[in-house]
């Protein structure tokens, strides 16, 4: 099968080192929403500037820099889907930056878990593409390998619930079937998205460090399909203060070395 041929080796025909130079001063940690009305927030609240742009057929997208707490992080709004997602995150690695932390939005398969809530992922289904050519085949891969535990204290710090389990990263999100929605629950999975699992395992093949977490949207645990907050301006107030999350993780990644 096409998806059992993974070749490790790291030297393509197209690198993203041919396509971008690194960017003195670049910081070491990238943060991440894909929400384009949060992310604009995010960019006006830090009084972000644009360091770079990275290309593709939509036009030049954006990279901006901005200081948090003392601490620089740039800022790059995420693509939906694994390909979008990946690439884009080739081409700003190639500029320079140690980590990723993402913030995504996802459908929850437990309907005990709030509108908004946060979930931590440990683990991705691997119902999709992009992953398989970043890492050997197999059914899951294992998420937020660092940082699990920083996270959890900044949430208790600032009064958050979480839930932690397993992601079903699927490409087809018209393909979640009923049937698909039960078995992936079988499997242990608590939410759905479409960038996980290619993420991590990008991040994996780059030695470039990654931790994700969401914020609940739609609910798929029920007969009729609840949109709760799932629109990007729906309790954009809330989303905007979870994102901080992101923001106080990167700092205390930068205070772990001091």
């Amino acid at each position: 099968m096409l998806l059992e041929e993974f070749d490790p080796s790291k030297e393509a025909v197209i690198n993203p080192c041919m396509i971008h130079d690194k960017i003195p001063g670049f910081p070491e940690t990238i943060v991440s929403a894909f929400s384009l009305m949060l992310f604009d927030r995010i960019v006006e609240f830090l009084d972000a500037e644009i360091i770079a742009y990275y290309n593709d057929v939509d036009g030049d997208k954006p990279v901006y820099k901005a200081t948090y707490k003392g601490i620089d992080v740039a800022l790059v709004k995420g693509r939906l889907g694994g390909p979008a997602c990946t690439g884009t995150f080739e081409d700003v690695l190639a500029m320079g930056g140690k980590r990723i932390i993402l913030l995504g939005n996802c459908g929850v398969l437990d309907s005990r878990i709030e509108d908004c809530g946060i979930i931590i992922p440990t683990k991705a289904l691997r119902d999709e593409g992009t992953s398989f050519h970043y890492a050997p085949p197999s059914d899951s891969i294992e998420v937020n390998k660092k940082y699990v535990e920083e996270f959890k204290a900044i949430c208790k710090e600032h009064g958050y619930k979480y839930t932690e389990g397993t992601t079903w990263t699927t490409d087809a999100f018209y393909r979640e079937t009923p049937g698909k929605i039960e078995r992936r629950k079988e499997q242990g999975a608590v939410c759905v998205e479409m960038e996980c699992a290619g993420m991590q395992a990008l991040c994996d093949f780059r030695n470039v460090e990654f931790f994700q977490f969401f914020y609940a949207g739609d609910n798929l645990d029920h007969s009729d399909w609840d949109p709760r907050s799932l629109a990007g301006h729906a309790r954009l107030d809330d989303k905007e203060k979870i994102a901080l999350l992101a923001l106080e993780l990167a700092v205390k990644i930068a205070n772990i070395g001091e």
